[in-house]
């Protein structure tokens, strides 16, 4: 007969797919009852309507299942604001609190994360879609990776990984939204109907501070953030923020965007930020048919910007598209698949970056 500590110990291994800690650790399975193989239950969910519920009831269900049982029924509640409030607590005291002088343990000097900050001289040349098919390639090697979408006044992260669903807040504490492998948070998260952001300065920089201090990021190994072009207040936030932050330069192969690039990796050199390549986007357009090349935006301007700036020219990407259906779930318009040929570029660029 199946035993109520069998069921707590098989559901031990079950996470909140948000909080990433055993669903019975967070006291949210109550109220088990048990009747030869059939087994009902109370699972306790962090808000009302939580996302990815479905999620839970079919790692509970298949657990327990496990055991012998040949039914399980599961009721979902949601936790009073007094057990939110104990949660909050929890997460405070073991995830990304901010310390008494206000900064988050993330950004002290001996945080065992990485940063990596994907910049360019100027728009339009694939900087966002660098930054999130590399913190996807990381992820796909067992890397835990979150992306900062810290481009605050061209947000484009979450739309370009298919994200739809906005971040939970439990008591002021908020989860980074998970997609592919890789943890995200970004001001569209926060903004209705794509609206426009008009902020100076100060505003953009305390938002920057919050998405440290305020997220429940868990432990990472990487964080890579998304820049605004050029050398304005965003990237200049970061580098005083992150002194120990490292930086990815894109451009395009033509000679003035590399040319402007420049400015941006004069930028991280001055503020002792390690430069650890140059990516050159849309190198070259591949015919499928014939599998020859042609130089649409010129050639050599990464290699020149890397010789400039006396550092490695990480990877050559050609134009294209991800092989995207809006129909399949979890789908995104921007990640390339691991084994095509864009996508086998980001996980050689990957492997790089993590042998470093």
């Amino acid at each position: 007969m199946i035993r109520e500590e069998q069921v707590l110990e098989a559901l031990r291994g079950v996470e909140d797919p948000e909080l990433h800690k055993s669903v019975v650790e967070l006291n949210m399975v109550r109220n088990i009852k048990i009747e030869g193989t059939k087994v009902s239950l109370d699972v306790i969910l962090t808000i009302q309507g939580c996302p990815l519920k479905v999620k839970i009831q079919e790692d509970v269900e298949n657990a327990i299942k496990a055991l012998g049982a040949t039914e399980v029924r599961v009721t979902f509640g949601s936790m009073t604001e007094q057990e939110r409030a104990e949660l909050s607590a929890k997460l405070r005291g073991g995830a990304t609190p901010t310390t008494q002088g206000g900064i988050s343990p993330l950004l002290s000097p001996d945080s065992p994360v990485t940063f990596i900050a994907v910049t360019s001289g100027k728009g339009g040349v694939g900087k966002s879609t660098v930054t999130v098919n590399l913190a996807t390639a990381l992820a796909r090697l067992g890397k835990r990776v979150g992306v900062v979408d810290a481009d605050i006044y061209g947000f484009s992260v979450p739309e370009m990984m298919g994200i739809t669903q906005r971040p939970t807040v439990i008591d002021n504490v908020v989860l980074p939204v998970q997609a592919h492998g890789v943890k995200v948070i970004s001001m569209g998260f926060f903004v209705e109907d794509n609206s426009p952001v008009i902020w100076r300065g100060p505003m953009l920089g305390k938002m920057l501070r919050n998405f440290f201090s305020e997220i429940h990021w868990g432990e990472l190994d990487y964080i890579l953030l998304d820049l605004p072009p050029g050398t304005g207040d965003v990237a200049l936030d970061v580098h005083q923020m992150i002194p120990q932050s490292k930086e990815i330069i894109v451009t395009t192969p033509h000679a003035t965007a590399a040319f402007v690039a420049a400015r941006a990796g004069s930028m991280a050199i001055k503020t002792g930020h390690e430069i650890i390549g140059v990516v050159e986007n849309m190198s070259y357009f591949e015919c499928g048919q014939c599998g020859s090349q042609e130089a649409i935006f010129g050639k050599g301007g990464g290699e020149k910007l890397a010789q400039e700036l006396k550092t490695e020219l990480l990877a050559q990407i050609p134009l294209g598209q991800p092989n995207y259906n809006p129909e399949v779930p979890g789908a995104a318009p921007s990640i390339y698949e691991e084994d095509s040929k864009i996508g086998s570029i980001y996980m050689d660029m990957a492997r790089k970056i993590s042998n470093t």
